[in-house]
């Protein structure tokens, strides 16, 4: 185990995050793509057992440092953290290379503005010469500046909720998924600054020609995990004179197969894959039109 340690030019290395929300999520999505890892004794460093492609466990602010000292070559992590590092390096006239390979489906969340219930807001320009609270310096700087706001920033590792009513903010900046902790803590969201999903990060050094072959052929079932966790597999019979219709009813469905039924002319069989969720609504709109049998099956796997 310990020679997997060493850099190997074949293999590539991506940085995900040790524990926190993005975690089990990045590491289900590999190994729905089919990759399986042997955890070192430590649990930081995972070797991929039946591809060249290991893991490392980190925090999940280091992972953007990690690409541009080139200690691995991609890295799951969400972009409200991907773009404040980024921000944060460039303040400080360190490199900051690296690219969004991919947006994916999990880590959904907003980096937004919320103020005191009884605070009278209007907009961004109400925040002027005022505090906010954020563990988000850089974005939150930008975003007041991009809107002619010149407030001070105040800086705190956690607990960023509660600033205004110990006095230390008079607003905060800070991640919202539901909203409770907000109302919880009397306060109220009144903009949102970022849209942040969890992404593929990629180094911007050049990769060997075998990084690249592996590259590609992961980038294409992370398509295809991506493609079937909603899509659906769908049979039906169906009068053939309305076989238009029930294809504008199917959604998401490319170019459906259609196959004759044995001693019913006037019948055929649809089989589709539809990209998208299949609805009890949509399988009423087809009865309408005449079809039936219909069986909607999921997908496990896809390969454009």
């Amino acid at each position: 185990m310990q020679s997997s340690m060493i850099p190997d030019g074949s293999r590539l290395r991506i940085a995900i995050q040790k524990s926190g929300r993005l975690s089990e999520p990045s590491l289900q999505l590999l190994e729905r793509c089919g990759l399986r890892f042997a955890r070192s004794k430590d649990k930081l460093f995972c070797f991929g057992e039946n591809d060249p492609v290991d893991l490392l466990l980190v925090r999940d602010d280091d992972i953007p440092a990690l690409l541009v000292d080139g200690i691995c070559e991609l890295g799951i992590a969400g972009e409200n953290i991907a773009e404040e590092q980024r921000l944060s390096r460039i303040r400080r006239g360190e490199p900051a290379e690296y690219q969004t390979l991919k947006r994916l489906d999990f880590g959904g969340c907003r980096l937004s503005l919320a103020v005191p219930e009884e605070f009278d807001y209007d907009g961004p320009e109400d925040l002027q010469g005022l505090r906010v609270a954020t563990t988000y310096p850089g974005l939150t700087e930008r975003y007041l500046k991009d809107h002619g706001v010149s407030a001070r920033i105040v800086r705190l590792s956690g607990s960023v909720e509660i600033a205004p009513s110990l006095g230390t903010a008079d607003a905060i900046a800070d991640l919202v998924s539901t909203g409770t902790t907000l109302r919880a803590n009397h306060l109220r969201e009144v903009a949102v600054m970022l849209e942040s999903r969890a992404v593929l990060l990629q180094a911007s050094k050049q990769l060997s020609a075998s990084q690249s072959e592996v590259l590609d052929r992961l980038l294409s079932r992370i398509d295809g995990v991506l493609q079937v966790k909603e899509s659906k597999y769908v049979m039906l019979h169906a009068p053939r004179e309305r076989l238009d219709q029930i294809r504008e009813i199917l959604p998401g469905a490319e170019a459906p197969t259609v196959l004759p039924l044995e001693g019913q002319p006037d019948k055929v069989a649809v089989h589709a894959v539809c990209r998208e969720n299949v609805f009890w609504e949509h399988l009423e709109e087809l009865k309408a039109e005449g079809a039936s049998a219909v069986l909607v099956l999921p997908v496990e796997k896809m390969l454009a």
